[in-house]
């Protein structure tokens, strides 16, 4: 009965891929007015191994003035988690919520540093209630009204 016990077990937290673009330094850089910035966030998480998930993380930050971008920087953080005998509809809920809040503090810092190094004061990412986000995606994909537009 020892094999049934469940498992949640971090195997690692690595930084997966990220980029920076300024296209239209250093020109741009020269601009008075304040940028807008569009933060974007994404869950995915797809087997590796048996029992053994990657759940990734991405971060897109868009900072424009006007219809100019200042910069544009996506992040992705990735963690690999050995998750065994869970019930199915317990897996969903570990992959969208638990998984992701682990990840999350490493790619804020990593998106902070990237837009640091890159010249520009840090945009710190907010908290993020990953258990809202999961399901509000879960009654999008059910077809269920939620309380916020699609994106």
């Amino acid at each position: 009965m020892a094999d049934q016990e469940p498992v949640f077990q971090i195997q690692r937290v690595y930084l997966k891929e990220a980029s920076m673009e300024q296209p239209k330094s250093p020109a741009i850089l020269l601009e008075q007015e304040q940028p807008a910035v569009d933060i974007q966030l994404a869950v995915e998480a797809t087997p590796a191994a048996e029992g053994v998930f990657e759940v990734c993380v991405t971060a897109t930050v868009h900072t424009k003035i006007k219809d100019k971008t200042v910069f544009l920087v996506e992040v992705k953080q990735a963690g690999i988690f050995e998750i065994r005998n869970l019930p199915q509809e317990q897996l969903g809920q570990i992959m969208g919520i638990a998984c992701p809040q682990i990840v999350y503090p490493y790619l804020r810092g990593n998106v902070a540093d990237m837009i640091q190094r890159g010249g520009f004061p840090p945009v710190h990412l907010s908290e993020i209630n990953f258990q809202a986000m999961y399901e509000q995606q879960q009654a999008q994909a059910s077809g269920a009204p939620s309380g916020s537009l699609p994106q």
